[in-house]
Formats: C-alpha cells, sequence, structure tokens
C-alpha cells in the first residue's frame, strides 16, 4: 500500500509490546503514536539550520515506535521534506518498515521558496508561482501565503517528489489566518472552500487520503478576533466542498502547559450550537486533533516545574521534558508533536511510551473544564 493503513499500523505497534498500552490511539483509520515528530525549525534563513539534519532522527523515530512524521513544503525551503524524503528511501529498501505502517503528514500554503535560499525572493515568487498561472498577484498575501488551488496542488504534489512517495496521510491547510487582516473575512472563507474542493480532488486522485487545517491560534481565539475562526463554519465549508462523505478530518493546534486553551477555553460552536472548548468540538464533529509545539520550542523551560505538576501528570520521576509532552499528549488528542535533531533525545522523551496517559481528571486538577460533548 502506499499510505497508512489499519492492518499495517497496528503490525507496527504490536512490534513495540513492552510500551504502555494508551500510547498508540486509534483514529478511526488507523493507529499513531501519542508523540509524533516534527521538523519545524524557526529562523530557516540561519545557515546553521543547514549544517544539522533531520534524517537520523526521523531513522531513529520510526525504529522505537513513534509512527506520525509531520512536515510542510515550507519548513527550511523544502529540505526538512527531502531529508524526511532519504530517510523513508533508505528504511524502506532496506525493510525496516513499511509504508503503511507510517503517518506522513505534510503541509500548504506558505510559498516554500527553496534551498539556497534565492538572491531575490520576489522574484522567485513572481517566476515561479505568478508567472506559471499558479495563483494571480493578488492571491499572494504578504510575499508569502497563497490558497489558490492550482497553487495548493503544486505544493502538495511537490511535497510527494520531495517525500518520495506517492501518496499523502494527510495534508494540512497551513495557517488560513495568516491573511485575516489583510483579505476581506469572505473572501479568505471562500479560498479555504476552494482549497477544500481541490483537497478533495487530490483524494480522488489518489495523491492524499484526508486533509485538515494546521493552524497557529486562528480555534483559540475569542470569537470576534481578527484571525479567529469558528469550527462549525469550516465544518460547514468541508461538507460544501465534498458533501456528507468529506474528507475534512484533522485539526493540528499548539497545546501546552503554557498554552492550554484548546482543553480550558470555551470558543466554539459544537454541532448542538452552544460552545465548547476547541477540543470538546473537535469531539462533537467526529475529527482528530493533534497537539503542536508542546515544548514551546524550549521556551517552557526558564523555570522547573512543580512538584504539583509532575504528581498531577504522573511524572514525578523524569525530566520536564517528558512531563511537558505527557501533558500535550493528554486530554482530547490523538499525539504531540515535538521537533528533536538529537536522537537521543528522541529515546529520552520514548520514557513517556512506559508511562500512562494522564486521565481527564487529571488535568481537570490543572485546569478544571468539566463539559463535554
Amino acid at each position: 500500500m502506499a499510505y497508512a493503513t489499519r492492518e499495517g499500523t497496528f503490525a507496527y505497534l504490536k512490534k513495540f509490546p513492552k510500551y504502555s498500552r494508551d500510547f498508540f490511539r486509534f483514529t478511526g483509520e488507523y493507529f499513531v503514536s501519542s508523540l509524533g515528530l516534527g521538523t519545524f525549525r524557526k529562523e530557516p534563513y540561519r545557515e546553521e539550520n543547514y549544517v544539522i539534519s533531520y534524517k537520523d532522527s526521523v531513522k531513529t523515530a520510526i525504529e522505537n515506535g513513534i509512527n506520525v512524521i509531520d512536515t510542510a513544503i515550507n519548513y527550511r525551503y523544502q529540505v526538512s521534506e527531502e531529508e524526511i524524503g532519504e530517510a523513508l528511501r533508505e528504511m524502506f529498501a532496506e525493510g525496516k518498515v513499511r509504508r503503511e505502517a507510517l503517518v506522513i503528514a505534510s503541509k500548504a500554503g506558505f510559498i516554500p521558496l527553496e534551498f539556497p535560499f534565492p538572491e531575490n525572493p520576489y522574484a522567485w515568487i513572481e517566476a515561479h508561482i505568478v508567472d506559471k498561472g499558479l495563483a494571480a498577484k493578488e492571491e499572494v498575501v504578504i510575499d508569502q501565503h497563497c490558497m489558490s488551488p492550482e497553487f495548493l496542488r503544486w505544493s502538495a504534489e511537490k511535497s510527494l517528489e520531495n517525500l518520495g512517495l506517492d501518496t499523502l496521510d494527510i495534508l494540512y491547510l497551513h495557517n488560513p489566518e495568516t491573511q485575516l487582516g489583510y483579505v476581506e473575512r469572505e473572501v479568505v472563507l471562500s479560498r479555504i472552500r476552494e482549497a477544500f474542493k481541490m483537497f478533495e480532488s487530490l483524494v480522488q486522485e489518489g495523491k492524499i487520503r484526508s486533509y485538515g487545517i494546521a493552524s497557529w491560534n486562528a480555534f483559540l481565539y475569542e470569537e470576534g478576533h481578527t484571525e479567529y475562526l469558528s469550527l462549525s463554519e469550516i465544518v460547514k465549508i468541508a461538507q460544501e466542498a465534498g458533501g456528507p462523505s468529506h474528507h475534512f478530518r484533522y485539526l493540528q493546534v499548539p497545546f501546552n502547559l503554557a498554552k492550554p486553551h484548546a482543553y480550558s477555553y470555551t470558543n466554539q460552536k459544537g454541532p448542538d450550537g452552544k460552545y465548547y472548548t476547541l477540543m470538546q468540538a473537535v469531539h462533537g464533529y467526529g475529527l482528530g486533533l493533534f497537539a503542536s509545539s508542546p515544548l514551546l520550542q524550549m521556551h517552557l523551560f526558564k523555570g522547573k516545574f512543580s512538584d504539583e505538576v509532575c504528581e498531577t501528570l504522573n511524572t514525578a520521576n523524569v525530566t520536564d521534558v517528558v512531563t511537558a509532552l505527557q501533558f500535550a499528549r493528554s486530554g482530547n488528542v490523538l499525539g504531540a508533536l515535538f521537533g528533536s535533531i538529537e536522537p537521543q533525545h528522541i529515546k529520552e522523551n520514548l520514557m513517556l511510551a512506559y508511562l500512562n496517559e494522564a486521565k481527564p481528571d487529571q488535568i481537570e486538577r490543572l485546569f478544571g473544564v468539566k463539559d463535554v460533548i
């Protein structure tokens, strides 16, 4: 198979019998590890971001029980995808893992440029995007974001080329809220609708299996904020784009001890029209949620966590990083996505695989939310 399957992911998880039973979760389609490897690096223009490579990290993660690999075409100007592709090709060739055991996700929406960084990025956009008919100038917002259907198709196909794959398991529309404040809200929603129609076409062509939205604050802000997006409205758009059997299935949002809003802040309408937290609303619509930025790019660790936090999360005898990951994979999430270029750090973080997840009553002790759809 050219994509993740229930049987393939189940065979994979059986290779790790000593891990806690709740380390792997079932999405309704396949089994995913509750820790996933992300490949984001901030400030991609810095030269030191190209001295390192994710290749060994990807291999270490897969060999040790992580079957979710998350990336985006714009991460490190496409280099992150290319390094994942190298690692996967070698592992497939060596028979170390089968494609159907892995859930591979990427994102489209930001213009990726390429490495080495072009001398004139504006000329690159003109030559590679506008002149080739992938988008009109007015569809490129603040010289970095674009949701034109043809650009998104190109982006998805380029990701497949970089990764050496035939099919992506998940393709996220990347931070669509970037355009809010620069473009009228109705125009942005219309662009999301056309993007979803393109994604449905890509599903039919076998290039992706499902799609979602990866955002930063769009689903976490208060209603009425410039960058707020309503999940109920997005689900309606998906239904308009793909009918009742649409393939909009996942969200990816930040969730960590300093940014717990997805769990603790009531700001989204559920299917019954009442307001819930994002996690509750996601559950109500039958979607899956992945937590990004579980370590807040290491900004969580300027001080040590309190004994109360560690005791509440069952992490009294592990590192603060593992404690943060324990929190981020709890609640109504499928998994927490963390980045690491150090294989040893990945192995250390997998101490979590031997621990039971934190239960709702434990999380409630920290943030106190009780309503559940």
